[in-house]
């Protein structure tokens, strides 16, 4: 196995540019996933890695050697696909020791790291079936199985959970990341789910407009995000933003908006007070207070284990996410007020983060 780094790469399709100069290193054995929206450029960058799509400039290494002109085969990374790719016509045991035959293996040799890989995948009933005969999620294990035999130095997938339903979603989440976990093979992921991102990362990177916007472990990223844009993103229901100014009153700073919309502040962020300035608080971070802000309830949407929360005051709007199980009308009015330490402060002209 080996690091993986992506030096200054760019990708250009004609006159129009995707890819604008990302820079990654992946350490060995390191899970990370790819996220950000759809046109992002995440995919583009994947099959740049996997050799599928030429470089316009730049430099992708795998330990210390340049791979730019290296031919997808002779990269040494096995890639999953999100539509599985599997020969309709091929057993499981065939599909999955397909790539083991071109390279002229021994019979032996494919029987045993098939056998292997379907005892880790739990596909040994399932060796002389075809794909037809197979579910989703099946597929989708037959599909990294037949990486797995390769013993790439680099597994890639490309949103390979975007098929199956939530609740499949969910265990094949734990399934591949548990094979990370047994197998230590460097992997690059893909997806535009920031749920599958946080649950299953070492490190995110975050990517918009074909840029990356920030990297960091998930933790990190969720507490202390560089701008507006990852705030927004990493997150589910995503953060409130309120544009407005940061004023100290008495010795306190608070954050004040249009409609005398006024929230506590912990800290005031260097030179920031009387700038313009967005606010952000997380839906988790605003509690019920007898001294918070009167909101009118909009929407009471209850789980079971949490309750969600759409409220307005004025012309501003916040999702409130309450762990207890408060079951307020629509139309009532309560009190919510922001857990100060937890706010986050943006500069309102560039988005990114104020330090306190």
């Amino acid at each position: 196995m080996a690091d993986l780094e992506v030096r200054d790469v760019h990708k250009s399709f004609g006159s129009t540019a995707v890819i604008h100069g990302v820079s990654v290193a992946i350490r060995d054995g390191e899970f990370v996933v790819l996220v950000g929206p759809s046109g992002c450029g995440k995919s583009t960058l994947l099959r740049m890695i996997a050799g599928l799509e030429r470089i316009t400039r730049g430099e992708i290494l795998l330990g210390d050697k340049v791979i730019n002109d290296l031919p997808p085969k002779e990269r040494d990374m096995a890639m999953v696909f999100q539509n599985y790719a599997l020969y309709p016509n091929m057993t499981v045991f065939d599909n999955m020791g397909f790539s083991l035959k071109l390279r002229k293996a021994s019979r032996e040799e494919i029987q045993a790291r098939v056998a292997r890989s379907a005892e880790i995948l739990g596909l040994g009933p399932l060796l002389h079936r075809l794909p037809r005969e197979l579910s989703g999620g099946q597929r989708q294990r037959v599909a990294m199985g037949r990486a797995i035999v390769r013993d790439p130095q680099v597994f890639l997938f490309d949103e390979p959970l975007s098929n199956l339903d939530a609740k499949l979603r969910v265990a094949m989440r734990a399934e591949i990341k548990g094979l990370h976990q047994r197998l230590k093979t460097t992997t690059v992921y893909v997806t535009h789910d920031q749920v599958e991102a946080m649950t299953m990362a070492d490190r995110i990177v975050v990517m918009h407009d074909g840029i990356v916007e920030q990297i960091g472990e998930p933790l990190e990223l969720y507490d202390r995000p560089r701008n507006v844009f990852v705030a927004g993103f990493i997150g589910s229901p995503a953060m409130n933003f309120v544009k407005g100014s940061l004023r100290a009153d008495a010795g306190k700073a608070e954050f004040v908006a249009e409609g005398g919309l006024r929230f506590p502040v912990a800290n005031l962020p260097g030179t920031a007070a009387g700038n313009a300035v967005t606010f952000g608080v997380r839906p988790e971070h605003l509690v019920i207070s007898p001294d918070g802000i009167p909101v009118e309830v909009v929407v009471v949407e209850p789980t079971g284990s949490e309750t969600q929360v759409n409220v307005k005051s004025g012309q501003h709007e916040f999702v409130c996410l309450f762990r207890d199980r408060l079951l307020p009308k629509p139309g009532e009015t309560i009190r919510v007020s922001p857990l100060p330490e937890h706010v986050h402060l943006f500069d309102a002209e560039t988005g990114r983060r104020l330090a306190a």
